[in-house]
């Protein structure tokens, strides 16, 4: 009994050693962990979008429906023959159905010249950004065949094409690595004018990918911007 009590008290001594040896360290790690500096690594980048859409709004007026779809019908082949000219598929043109409003069936339509008035809607949407730009520029092809193009009221702004970029997944990841790569550069800096040296990362967070238009006068180049905050440690 006496000679396992004794075994006991020396286990326990020991352990209260090593311990004593291993607290001093633990606490320097662990006041090491606490000291943290958060930064963050902004990457741009300027990209030309991959899509386009164009929606090309076209307008009748008559007094009666059987001419007014006379009208749509020919105009709507006119405007699907200049864009098949132009090497367009029918998987990237839509045709909408007209709208048709009658300017008789409302008092402030009285006073109307045609009774019958549609609005017609073809949308173009195609990854050959660069020839339905160059289409764009020669509406006027369709005006001189005496197609009205426009809208309701604001008559550039209806046909105006909307760019987009969907090429995203095949730079992100380098686009994240550059933001973190910035990152670190920032920590580095402010570890060297502070007397430490950059530890382990902390936290990590990615920030949200966000693709704007790089001005308004070129719509079809896209600035694409993420930003990476980053904690890390600070060792002395």
């Amino acid at each position: 009994m006496e000679k396992t009590r004794l075994i006991g008290s020396c286990a326990i001594a020991a352990a209260i050693v090593v311990c004593g040896l291993c607290l001093p360290k633990a606490v320097r790690e662990y006041r090491s962990y606490d000291r943290t500096v958060s930064v963050k690594g902004l990457c741009e980048r300027e990209v030309l979008a991959d899509k386009v859409i164009w929606p090309i709004t076209f307008k009748n007026m008559a007094d009666d429906l059987g001419s007014l779809t006379a009208q749509i019908e020919k105009d709507r082949n006119s405007i699907l023959e200049f864009l098949k000219k132009e090497g367009l598929t029918d998987s990237e043109i839509t045709v909408n159905a007209p709208f048709i409003s009658d300017k008789f069936a409302s008092t402030y339509g009285m006073d109307r010249k045609f009774r019958y008035i549609s609005k017609t809607v073809i949308t173009v949407c195609s990854h050959q950004v660069e020839k339905v730009t160059a289409m764009s520029s020669r509406i006027s092809e369709l005006l001189k065949k005496g197609i009205l193009i426009g809208g309701e009221n604001e008559w550039d702004a209806a046909n105006r094409l909307c760019y987009e970029f969907e090429g995203l997944n095949d730079i992100k990841p380098e686009m994240i690595q550059q933001a973190t790569a910035n990152a670190r550069v920032a920590a580095e800096q402010f570890a060297n004018d502070s007397g430490s040296r950059i530890g382990k990362i902390k936290t990590a967070s990615q920030g949200t990918f966000s693709i704007s238009d790089r001005d308004s006068n070129t719509p079809q180049i896209k600035k694409v911007r993420v930003v990476s905050s980053i904690t890390y440690c600070l060792d002395n």
